[in-house]
């Protein structure tokens, strides 16, 4: 197919938040942008908010005055949907309904040319019944921005059912010319970015009602441990404690109950108390005075290691916690050359692995990755601690205790990683403890996407770096942990907690079982 130009011509129904920020793109992209609203107050408020972010723009010195003046001509407010019959592209950023959408859509149809694209921004509803109250289908597209559009660099161009290879190919084209990354997926709940995140909050919610960790301890261990900008509680109070429910239930219903997206009854209740997030003043956490949380410490002073350290185990991890506890002094061996001699911790990073000699002579930290400590090591005097890959990009590391565990195994353990710079913090027993079961979820849900041919690898982790602010994509994430570290962690789950939520991927499962890891094997869910 050749190349098709970006159009000269751009509609867009619905001058909200959404609505108004794509046409501020639109206009900045060099095309006659035609503003629709049925209210004429917000079209007047939309078209106002557009002009003076534009002249914020030029205040800021990212546009020129004439940059901003000729953005600003291209603009056109328009009272009646008549008036976008010019236009060969129509975004609608209308509510969520079907009903509206679909009457919408019917109603354009007779107003633009029969080659018009039609785009919808919807962010929950399936493409495919969208277009079907459209003439000729095939024109309707999915183009999902995220919020707030101008900044966002992201746009999921979704192929419905019926969608033809020219509305998409104009629809990349037009994202293109916006500035944004484009991404295709193929139409079904949640399309690629919000569907590869439902673990992040899910999973948290689940944590917080088994008592893992607080809620406050979760969203830190996020940020500190993961690099992630925000963590999943305070992410579902930005984007509102009932938005996030409903479209949890729209996930549920529109699988047919598929239990990795069974919402939580915690959201259920703050909804029902009225808890709905920032919007509210309070959600899970309270707005109503001062920062809602401290901000996150600078890392401990790195201390100066005296004395062995034995680590026992193949894994990434254990390579990156042998090169790290050397940089800080450390003498660092394995379990055949200890050599009798006591050592001051023994890292137990084995997973499917036998030690290559018996882990004694001194206090354990044994990786919870293949099982919760309590799995691991019955009746034992070790502690627990975890921490994903790559080591030298986390803050902080997660210990656990059993009954039976050591203090003088819980001291080691804190010294040890203080003394490599990092944070500790303890947490209730599981597999994988916090961060770990969060991010081997948000994987398994990548691959999941990927073997259901949602997307290819390369824009399942474009989407969600660039539509969610991750600090890697979860497909490469995931070769850098190790896919035997995460299907170790989710086989745990499976066996301690739930086998129908925790189920691994086909295509995740087949890489394991072939050898494919990752990084070190030279090949996992890409090829290095």
């Amino acid at each position: 197919m050749a190349a098709i130009p970006v159009p000269h011509t751009i509609g867009v129904v619905g001058a909200g938040t959404m609505g108004a920020g794509i046409a501020q793109l639109a206009c900045l992209a060099g095309a006659r942008t035609l503003l629709h609203d049925p209210a004429a107050d917000a079209l007047e408020r939309g078209t106002g908010h557009i002009r003076a972010q534009l002249a914020r723009a030029v205040e800021r010195g990212r546009l020129t005055a004439a940059e901003a003046q000729a953005a600003s001509a291209r603009l056109e407010p328009t009272a009646d949907l008549a008036g976008l019959a010019p236009a060969e592209l129509v975004i609608e950023a209308a509510p969520e309904s079907l009903e509206l959408k679909r009457g919408l859509f019917a109603e354009l149809s007779g107003i633009v040319a029969t080659d018009c694209v039609l785009a919808t921004n919807t962010s929950s509803l399936l493409v495919t019944a969208i277009a079907a109250g459209a003439r000729n289908p095939e024109r309707v597209v999915g183009m999902h921005f995220f919020n707030p559009a101008p900044v966002m660099r992201l746009v999921e161009v979704v192929a419905a059912e019926q969608s033809g290879g020219r509305a998409l190919a104009l629809a990349r084209a037009t994202g293109t010319a916006m500035g944004k990354d484009v991404i295709l997926a193929v139409d079904g709940p949640g399309f690629l970015v919000n569907r590869c995140n439902r673990p992040f909050g899910l999973e948290a919610l689940t944590l917080l009602q088994e008592g893992v960790a607080p809620l406050e301890e979760i969203d830190r261990i996020c940020r500190l441990g993961g690099g992630f900008r925000m963590g999943p509680f305070e992410l579902m109070d930005l984007v509102g404690v009932d938005v996030g429910l409903d479209v949890s239930r729209s996930f549920y219903e529109q699988s047919f109950g598929e239990p990795r997206w069974r919402p939580s009854p915690i959201a259920t209740r703050m909804v029902a108390a009225g808890a709905l997030g920032r919007k509210a003043g309070r959600g899970y956490y309270d707005y109503s005075a001062g920062p809602y949380r401290p901000e996150d410490p600078e890392p401990p002073p790195a201390g100066s290691g005296d004395g062995l350290v034995v680590i026992a185990g193949s894994t990434i991890l254990a390579d990156e916690l042998a090169g790290a506890a050397t940089g800080a002094g450390w003498e660092v061996r394995t379990p055949s050359e200890a050599g009798g001699e006591v050592p001051f911790l023994i890292l137990d990073c084995t997973i499917g692995e036998e030690p290559e000699a018996p882990l004694e002579g001194g206090p354990q930290a044994i990786c919870c990755a293949a099982g919760s400590l309590g799995a691991l090591d019955p009746g034992g005097g070790a502690v627990g601690f975890h921490a994903l890959p790559p080591f030298a990009s986390t803050a902080l590391v997660e210990l656990t205790r059993g009954p039976d565990s050591s203090q003088s195994a819980a001291t080691a353990a804190e010294e040890f990683f203080h003394s490599l710079s990092r944070h500790v913090t303890w947490v209730r027993d599981a597999p994988g403890l916090t961060l770990g079961r969060i991010v081997c979820q948000l994987i398994n849900e990548a691959a999941f996407a990927l073997g259901d041919g949602v997307a290819s690898a390369e824009d399942i982790d474009l989407g969600t770096r660039a539509g969610l602010n991750y600090p890697q994509g979860p497909l490469h994430w995931a070769d850098t942990i190790g896919l035997d570290h995460v299907t170790a962690t989710l086989e745990a789950l499976i066996q301690e907690r739930s086998p129908e939520r925790y189920r691994i991927a086909p295509t995740l499962r087949q890489l394991t079982s072939s050898g494919r890891l990752g990084i070190p094997t030279g090949e996992g869910f890409f090829s290095y």
